[in-house]
């Protein structure tokens, strides 16, 4: 699909984003329904899973959010769209991450309310087929706001749980188009880094060295994990503080691949449902192991410069990875409130 295709998309998300962060309550679900196509499919993190039409999302997503979260204003960091790699360019995806940042006024799945400014991170992608959003997958940090209540009830992550920034460079919000070289040169980038990390889980080499990642990855990369793991600074800190532990604390690992994995100039975003298989053998995130095949839904947006990749925001679902292993932690936090 040619660059007016995908600038045409963008503009489609940007309509839909202006009149549904400024709709009120009551038209919230007609707004959706206005942009969105008549089967709209969407994805969400637990506990809100597949929905179908637009006002099963408003209810069972958003108005809540905006019930707990007053004056919720969306703060984009990353914008991107492009011909999705994995369906051979047939489809087309826009891509927004940041943070919905408002007052936590009321308790929001049993998370108790602070009455003060917090952040949720989210990465959100679109699918547009004739001028409507035809699905979305919506992956949003509920942990960070569980972390930010004060009320994380897992043991400490090996990362930092911070508020994380956007891209260094300042310049994801791609609303112009930019050009198809660049990104051509981001996605075989990454392309090659994915078929590096898949060797590696045939291979079995849990404790590969630097010069594995310093095939794809700056010294000084800085990776943006999900609360419960946090973030972390070089390869070696990444390598002490993630990796490792990831490898080898998790065992038959799986790729399942993605269902969609776009980019545009130095940026590429990619989310799979769910991503990885893997078994828990005890450790990771602070827990024990157990026989339990779970799934990792994940999102990944990487930010390359010059001929390596510098920056890389996560998200994972790890309150279904869990929940597959029989800890809600939702579940837990109510009962010990």
């Amino acid at each position: 699909m040619n660059a007016n295709s995908i600038q045409s998309a963008k503009q489609t998300v940007r309509n839909f984003y202006g009149a549904f962060d400024a709709a009120p309550d009551t038209e919230l679900a007609a707004a959706l329904a206005a942009h969105t196509s008549d089967n709209y499919f969407w994805r969400g993190m637990h506990p809100f899973y597949e929905q179908t039409g637009a006002q099963a999302v408003a209810d069972v997503f958003w108005l809540p959010l905006r019930h707990s979260f007053s004056s919720l204003q969306r703060r984009e960091d990353v914008f991107m769209a492009g011909n999705n790699f994995v369906d051979d360019g047939k489809t087309i995806c826009v891509v927004s991450m940041g943070n919905l940042v408002g007052l936590f006024d009321q308790d929001w799945l049993g998370i108790p309310a602070t009455r003060k400014m917090a952040f949720l991170r989210y990465a959100e992608f679109h699918r547009v087929q004739d001028g409507k959003i035809a699905e979305s997958a919506l992956f949003c940090d509920v942990r960070s706001i569980m972390h930010q209540a004060g009320c994380y009830p897992l043991p400490p992550p090996t990362g930092a749980n911070i508020i994380q920034p956007g891209p260094r460079t300042h310049d994801g919000l791609m609303f112009e188009a930019q050009p198809p070289e660049e990104g051509e040169k981001t996605l075989a980038l990454v392309n090659e880094m994915v078929a590096d990390l898949s060797a590696l889980n045939e291979s079995g080499d849990d404790r590969c060295p630097p010069e594995v990642l310093q095939k794809t990855w700056h010294d000084d990369m800085i990776w943006y994990g999900p609360t419960g793991i946090g973030a972390t600074y070089t390869i070696p800190r990444y390598q002490e503080q993630h990796q490792y532990p990831f490898r080898t604390q998790l065992k038959d690992k799986v790729f399942n691949g993605h269902i969609a994995r776009v980019a545009e100039g130095n940026y590429l975003g990619f989310f799979g449902w769910a991503n990885l298989t893997n078994t828990a053998t005890g450790g990771f995130l602070g827990l024990p192991g157990n026989d339990i095949r779970a799934d990792m839904r994940v999102v990944d947006i990487y930010r390359r410069d010059g001929d390596k990749l510098a920056e890389n925001w996560v998200f994972i679902d790890l309150l279904h990875w869990l929940s597959m292993q029989g800890l809600d932690v939702l579940a837990r936090l109510r009962d010990n409130s």
